[in-house]
């Protein structure tokens, strides 16, 4: 048992694909992923947008592939790109074949969407010899009409059985290097479809709220449908869907996963929301502080607490922290213990040269 239980998630345990390099399910990292919004056939621009999203912390990224010349484009983008491609494939099947020859490491599809078995048989035989896994995504905005007609509205009943259809589809074609996920943009279909689906399959589940919305809203979404399910131990792979820059999503992926301890990442920065009593500003100082430290990758805690009344408490729990103080004498702790006074002007450039002493140290130890 961990010394606070209270904060052990136990995951499901599942199967685990590879896709690339980043192995998915069981007891590996819970990976993050994003998708581009450039042309594919923009080479270039794809390129670096993957590069983007890649450098912001993805470890997978989607790239749609709707015709022959975007397919093409693959070849060349893999090239230039440090994570796994998923090409992300809805009815023709030559696409997807296309996809997996020039290097996309996954291909979204949907099986039963294909059509006929020789197709899905075709698919499947380009995956399993250019060693490309598959994505089962199930959508409630298109769901096979039988389903729809059996059910008569989405529902998590009607993702399951339709994820379970397309899964039958691949097993009995002898493939078993696949994720899936049942998405919607409703929060609760949503939880509720990936509640039922992981207690009658252990394939690896990619989590996500589709259609989320802006950056705001639709963060939150995420944040409350993703976390209810990541709390539950289920969730493999995750990608927050916001009408924003891709790396945006990267980011808000990540801080969820830091926040339930299922990922470590980078500087987890406590702060108050600042009030009458802060000994300096506390908003103008947290900002300055991401944007300077944004760099860091070694997993870091850091408090930046206003005034005496929390700060110490949050400072002994975290690897620096700063605590407001009067005459612009505020305190910076080290290891939950108080080290020297720092004056408000000098709060920034100490806290950094601090996190990159830590960093050091942490890295040396390795």
């Amino acid at each position: 048992m961990s010394v606070r239980p209270f904060r052990d998630i136990k995951r499901r345990k599942t199967k685990v694909i590879n896709v690339g390099d980043v192995k998915i399910g069981g007891d590996n990292p819970i990976s993050v992923q994003s998708m581009t919004n450039t042309l594919t056939t923009d080479v270039k621009a794809t390129i670096n947008q993957i590069n983007d999203i890649a450098e912001e912390g993805a470890d997978l990224v989607r790239v749609s592939c709707p015709d022959t010349e975007s397919t093409k484009a693959l070849k060349e983008i893999v090239k230039h790109v440090s994570i796994p491609v998923v090409a992300d494939i809805h009815f023709h099947y030559k696409r997807a074949i296309e996809a997996a020859e020039n290097g996309a490491k996954c291909l979204r599809i949907n099986p039963g969407n294909i059509g006929e078995e020789s197709k899905i048989h075709d698919v499947l035989s380009a995956a399993k010899n250019n060693g490309c896994s598959v994505r089962i995504g199930v959508n409630a905005g298109s769901l096979e009409k039988d389903i729809l007609d059996k059910f008569k509205e989405p529902c998590p009943e009607a993702l399951v059985e339709s994820a379970l259809r397309n899964i039958k589809i691949l097993e009995d074609k002898d493939f078993y290097n696949f994720k899936i996920s049942v998405k919607s943009s409703d929060v609760f279909l949503s939880i509720g479809a990936y509640r039922q689906l992981s207690k009658v399959c252990d394939y690896p589940l990619h989590l996500g709220i589709t259609e989320a919305g802006s950056f705001v809203s639709g963060s939150i979404k995420s944040s409350i449908g993703l976390g209810s399910l990541l709390m539950d131990g289920i969730g493999d792979t995750i990608r927050i869907s916001l009408s924003d820059n891709p790396t945006k999503e990267v980011t808000i992926g990540n801080e969820i996963l830091k926040s339930l301890n299922l990922r470590n990442r980078g500087v987890k920065i406590i702060s108050c929301p600042s009030c009458a009593r802060q000994a300096f500003q506390v908003i103008d100082t947290v900002k300055i502080l991401e944007e300077k430290l944004s760099h860091i990758k070694t997993p870091i805690t850091l408090s930046i607490i206003g005034c005496v009344v929390n700060g110490p408490g949050e400072a002994a729990m975290t690897d620096i922290g700063i605590t407001g103080g009067g005459k612009g004498n505020n305190m910076l702790y080290l290891s939950g213990v108080q080290s020297e006074k720092v004056l408000t002007k000098d709060i920034i450039e100490k806290v950094v040269t601090e996190v990159e002493n830590k960093v050091s140290e942490l890295e040396n130890l390795k």
